[in-house]
């Protein structure tokens, strides 16, 4: 029980159901660079970079806040400032995850090791951003749109413009609704001098922001297919269901922008839709191919 209750504990830190947010935008990625499925190899190595990496971002993370966990009510009862997980244990943890990220990189190809540094630095450096600059958004983006980009160069051991244009997209998709997250906790940013476009433009423009941000969302989707020719009808069937799952979001906040359990749901749930939306479609469209 001791045991189930520790990898419970750890699975509530890194937040697991979140891998939904980059995850299928990886696997997309992956199915059209090898035009079906790859090698089981493959396959299994790029599940475990994405589990490994994001765990070590999840738990920097956490300890880079917990300080601020702790005085937050909506966050105090996480893990570190709860007193379930140590920093101790969280920093073997982080970096336990970090070096077996390395390492299946290693195994993967030449370039994923080479670039394995430039994820690492990412997903460290973005918990610090919060500190002096409203584009923490962004950064969070950055960490999470180099899951298409990495999944690719895993299968094809090169760049191209396909997954480069699809990694965009996620940014600027994950840094409209983290400006929706951080709405949450406007008022306490400001009282403990934390940055967010919440804090610096007032929760109104940052919403038309967030809004904006999601619309060149939906033009770089458009154009990942347009660039990428085994996406056909079953691809644009599921932009026209992203679009509308998209206003739904902004609905949902403009509607009810006082209510911290509707905007959680217009953050996990129709985000998480999305991108498995776009899991689906692509995997369609490659096998019908």
């Amino acid at each position: 029980m001791a045991a189930l209750r520790a990898i419970g504990n750890y699975l509530g830190l890194v937040r697991f159901s979140h891998t939904l947010f980059a995850l299928p935008f990886a696997l997309a990625a992956m199915l059209i660079a090898a035009k079906g499925l790859p090698r089981w190899e493959t396959i299994l190595l790029i599940l475990a970079a994405m589990v490994a990496a994001r765990s070590c971002a999840m738990a920097v993370n956490r300890l880079a806040d917990a300080e601020i966990d702790a005085r937050n009510p909506r966050t105090a009862l996480r893990h570190i400032p709860a007193g379930a997980l140590s920093r101790h244990s969280v920093i073997v943890f982080a970096v336990g995850c970090g070096l077996v990220f390395v390492g299946i990189t290693f195994l993967i190809n030449p370039l994923a090791f080479a670039l394995s540094p430039v994820v690492i630095a990412v997903i460290v450096f973005y918990p610090f951003t919060k500190r002096f600059t409203s584009l923490t958004h962004g950064v969070l983006g950055l960490a999470l749109g180099l899951a298409p980009v990495g999944a690719w160069i895993a299968v094809t051991g090169a760049f191209a413009l396909t997954p480069i244009v699809l990694g965009a997209a996620v940014l600027l998709w994950v840094a409209g609704f983290d400006v929706i997250y951080a709405t949450l906790d406007e008022a306490f940013d400001r009282e403990a001098g934390l940055h967010s476009l919440v804090v610096s433009l007032g929760r109104r423009r940052s919403l038309v922001v967030a809004r904006l941000l999601h619309a060149a969302t939906f033009v770089l989707l458009v154009l990942f297919g347009l660039i990428e020719p085994s996406l056909r009808r079953f691809y644009y069937a599921g932009l026209v269901l992203i679009a509308g799952l998209l206003v739904y979001e902004h609905m949902i906040i403009r509607r009810y922008p006082d209510d911290p359990r509707r905007i959680n749901l217009a953050f996990f749930h129709a985000n998480a839709v999305v991108s498995v939306v776009v899991l689906v479609v692509a995997a369609f469209d490659v096998f019908l191919a």
